[in-house]
């Protein structure tokens, strides 16, 4: 008896393991990606990734938590199409508590299959940037006129209509959004039939929308993702340098490294590191301001503005070309990134923090040119005259001197002794006329012997 039941405890055991096993094997997974920041070419790219990743892998559904305060239209536009093409279901998720999901933010998050959103945060505010921008040009080109503007505004009302119809969600709050700016916190959002749930966490929500019933790519999936495992999906190398290199203050520090190396190079031939750095730093701006909107003009003055400053060192102008070129770099940095695109303006803070560094080159050029121009000249005849020189020898008219670590002939009105302090008067071709040195004059001047 004592046998038996070992033998159908170690069955028991046996089975359970199988079961455990074949339970894991068939457990769902649900894919999580985090944006955070400004929508632009990174994020688009990181949502595309992330969707290929749960497409190979057969998640259950993506989970894409979101903090923006809005971005570039084209990227979000690719985040859409991609989410509206996605096979697995996606459900964007407005998280962690405090955070918002504006202007590009809401269209993502009424593309998805699922609209979520975490205790205190808002969504809304989606008015097009070129409406406010003046001048700047659409996504065709066109500037920003009032019929473009007209053209911009009834191209997103029927956008964001189009997404939010789509899921059966509030279409007249969503063109409210895009006309009057409108928000809603995550219950009024709730309320209004703007978002599915709201949830406190990841976890949460997956026990919320297990169940439930979404159409994908055209076809009804039932949700089953209430013991999901959740993986988080992290962005490649390439995506991570692009998303830290797209960034306006990034993006000038590399410009300044880029044109200071290369100049150095340029002054310096053979150094070889400076230029190497340079052109790095200059490839890695070039393919960031690609990526996010400039201005030319702004780009056109910041070149100005540093050749100003390195002009002082060569033309020294007591501060004429150096004031102006900090001038012109503040002015530059100002227009090159004066966006109202979320996420993409620049820190004036970080502006003036740079031009304070270049105004403190500045003046300390300056103080060292003046430094020199007090001292007078350090070769030629300058050098010498008014030097103190060692009478070598006992001389009447005719002798030498030790002056600047070198004998010179010299010459006198009056008798001269050996180990004499005398003053260089003027010079005779290469004959110093000397005389002896005053005590006063002894005591203020320094001995070059």
């Amino acid at each position: 008896m004592g046998r038996a039941s070992r033998v159908a405890a170690f069955f028991v055991t046996l089975l359970a393991m199988f079961g455990s096993a074949f339970s894991t094997a068939d457990a769902a997974t649900v894919l999580e990606l985090e944006v955070e920041g400004g929508i632009g070419v990174a994020t688009a790219d990181y949502v595309n990734s992330g969707l290929e990743e749960a497409l190979e892998t057969g998640a259950e559904l993506v989970v894409i938590d979101i903090d923006t305060p809005g971005g570039l239209a084209k990227p979000m536009r690719e985040i859409v199409q991609d989410i509206l093409a996605s096979r697995v279901p996606v459900a964007v998720y407005v998280s962690p508590t405090g955070a918002r999901a504006d202007s590009a933010g809401t269209y993502i998050l009424l593309a998805a299959h699922i609209a979520a959103m975490a205790p205190t945060t808002h969504i809304g505010a989606a008015t097009p940037v070129p409406l406010f921008g003046g001048n700047q040009p659409d996504e065709e080109g066109e500037a920003s006129t009032p019929a473009a503007d007209a053209k911009v505004m009834n191209d997103a009302i029927s956008y964001i209509r189009g997404l939010a119809e789509r899921h059966g969600r509030n279409a007249d709050w969503a063109e409210k959004a895009v006309t009057e700016a409108a928000t809603l916190t995550e219950t009024e959002a709730l309320e209004q039939n703007v978002i599915d749930v709201v949830a406190t966490d990841t976890r949460e929500l997956l026990d919320l929308i297990d169940g439930r019933e979404v159409q994908v790519a055209g076809e009804a999936k039932t949700l089953n993702t209430a013991d999901a495992e959740i993986v988080t999906f992290e962005p490649n190398w390439r995506i991570r340098l692009l998303n830290v290199i797209a960034n306006p203050e990034i993006v000038l520090i590399l410009g300044l490294i880029g044109l200071y190396g290369l100049m150095y190079e340029g002054w310096n031939p053979g150094a070889i590191v400076p230029g190497v750095v340079g052109a790095i730093c200059l490839l890695l701006a070039a393919y960031a301001l690609q990526v996010i909107p400039v201005n030319y003009a702004g780009m056109a003055l910041i070149i100005v503005g540093v050749g100003l400053i390195v002009a002082e060192a060569y033309a020294p102008s007591f501060g004429v070309l150096g004031i102006g070129g900090i001038i012109a770099f503040v002015f530059g940095a100002v227009i090159m990134f004066d966006t109202d695109v979320p996420g993409f303006g620049i820190s004036y803070a970080f502006v003036i923090g740079i031009a304070l560094t270049f105004a403190v080159l500045v003046f300390w050029l300056i103080s060292y040119l003046l430094r020199l121009r007090r001292r007078g000249g350090v070769s030629g005849s300058d050098s010498i005259i008014g030097g103190i020189a060692t009478a070598l020898g006992d001389f009447r008219e005719d002798g030498r001197v030790w002056l600047e670590g070198e004998a010179w002939h010299a010459r006198s009105t009056v008798p001269i002794h050996k180990d004499d302090e005398v003053v260089v008067r003027s010079m005779d071709g290469l004959v110093l006329v000397v005389e002896p040195v005053e005590p006063s004059t002894a005591d203020t001047k320094h001995r070059r012997s």
